[in-house]
């Protein structure tokens, strides 16, 4: 069983790697390392290539994470735990890439595939909860450390498998301290609120950044 472990946190790590925010942006000639926000995710393909470029990364970082899930459930059907470590090794891989020098994306949208993978109708209820509190606090940085601590409560009170709940409690650490710079920004005013979305020069001059 050990092997089937490893076999999961390698094929998960690895697709995680698989980064569309980079990869775009590179074809438009930035990088999402150094530019914009300087994370090599959706937000902030957001922030520099706009909507399209958003969802395109934003599906295809669910989707790595989705099939991360299902390819390992399907390769080690004894392993119970197989789907969850497959998923939170992509969602690791995501975030620290060793193909970018460990400088990856925050893990929200993979956390998403994992989620989807596990049963979609928890993904719509947990993506418009995401939604609900990013208009909320007008931020969207306290959605990827709220959900990757909801999810696994969920998933224990759905399922009462605890070894599954506390592997897919793991990116919760990470993902908190991927924010803290966000939340460090809240507090001195010049973090992004979630209405640049509609009022980009407003939020760009507020922050001092336009």
């Amino acid at each position: 069983m050990p092997e089937a472990v490893l076999g999961c946190c390698i094929i998960g790590y690895l697709l995680g790697n698989i980064n569309p925010a980079f990869l775009f942006a590179r074809h438009k000639g930035y990088d999402p390392r150094v530019d914009g926000s300087g994370n090599a995710g959706a937000s902030n393909a957001y922030i520099l290539a706009g909507k399209l470029a958003f969802f395109v990364t934003a599906s295809l970082d669910i989707l790595k994470a989705f099939l991360a899930c299902r390819i390992c459930r399907a390769l080690f059907p004894a392993l119970t735990l197989a789907a969850p470590i497959g998923g939170v090794a992509c969602v690791l891989g995501h975030m620290y890439p060793a193909a970018l020098r460990f400088r990856g994306g925050k893990g929200l949208a993979s956390i998403g595939g994992v989620i989807l993978s596990w049963d979609w109708r928890f993904f719509l209820a947990l993506l418009a909860l995401a939604i609900l509190i990013a208009f909320l606090t007008n931020y969207i940085c306290f959605v990827a450390p709220t959900i990757s601590l909801l999810f696994p409560a969920l998933y224990y009170l759905r399922t009462q498998f605890l070894p599954a709940a506390l592997v897919l409690l793991i990116p919760a650490v990470p993902i908190f301290c991927k924010h803290l710079e966000n939340f460090r920004r809240i507090r001195a005013g010049t973090e992004v609120r979630m209405s640049y979305l509609w009022n980009k020069d407003g939020e760009l001059h507020r922050t001092g950044r336009g």
